[in-house]
């Protein structure tokens, strides 16, 4: 049987790349799924490739009234929650120096101010032995040059994850957070030439970049039975780069 048989899932940033990977993978084991993003049309696009079991909601998890408007849809067609995915996220490389007021605003208000209200609104439609699954990143502990304000937006996710693991009991949930590394997505790495992804490459162990459904197989896991003892953890899905 599929190991998500019967969960509702929400995922942030659900239209592309990571997020869309792990929604894909949740509906084919069993979930019905909620996605959202700031683009209609990108969100149309992911709809209709995913099909049934899969619901878009238009909403920027920065701003606490659309996460609101997200919950209620969920409230009405399914009732309740079991899983919720905080993938939201955006990043800017910028030069040491250069960085400006508006990048640190952005970056903070999507990937942090973003995954508290995503994480905090959801709490009375969580069902017990809910999973929650924080999206961070291996720039958390090792940012590359010009991310580095991208880097403590996800230092703080995983701060927050070995916070919010004190009210698991009391609130009947798990939260763990997974970090990805190199992986070719419509975000920053797709912005990265080539080459430089080449030489990104001699830098993890294995030898190559990750894929979005590697990540996704990792989620899956997160979100399922199988992690029923992991809690306030963080597992990194990297090739090694942050581990040896």
């Amino acid at each position: 049987m599929a190991v998500l048989t019967g969960k509702v899932a929400v995922v942030t940033g659900g239209s592309s790349g990571i997020g869309l990977a792990i929604a894909r993978s949740f509906r084919d084991e069993g979930a019905k799924v909620f996605i959202t993003g700031r683009r209609k049309e990108a969100l149309d696009a992911a709809v209709a490739e995913l099909g049934e079991n899969v619901t878009a909601v238009v909403a920027d998890s920065a701003v606490p009234a659309d996460l609101d408007a997200l919950y209620e849809t969920v409230r009405e067609q399914a009732g309740h929650l079991d899983i919720v995915v905080a993938n939201a996220g955006i990043g800017t490389q910028t030069q040491f120096g250069a960085v400006t007021e508006e990048q640190i605003d952005e970056q903070f208000a999507v990937n942090v101010k973003g995954t508290i209200f995503t994480v905090q609104k959801a709490l009375p439609l969580l069902r017990s032995g809910a999973s929650l699954v924080l999206i961070g990143s291996s720039a958390a502990t090792s940012p590359s040059p010009g991310l580095e304000v991208y880097g403590a937006t996800k230092a703080a996710i995983r701060n927050l994850a070995r916070g919010w693991a004190h009210s698991s009991l009391q609130h009947g949930f798990r939260v763990n957070v997974l970090s990805p590394g190199a992986v070719p997505t419509p975000g920053l790495l797709d912005l990265v030439p080539a080459e430089v992804r080449e030489q990104i490459k001699t830098t993890v162990p294995l030898g190559r970049l990750g894929t979005p459904e590697e990540l996704a197989a990792a989620a899956t896991f997160l979100a399922s039975d199988a992690s029923s003892y992991m809690n306030g953890a963080e597992l990194v899905v990297d090739g090694g780069v942050t581990q040896i």
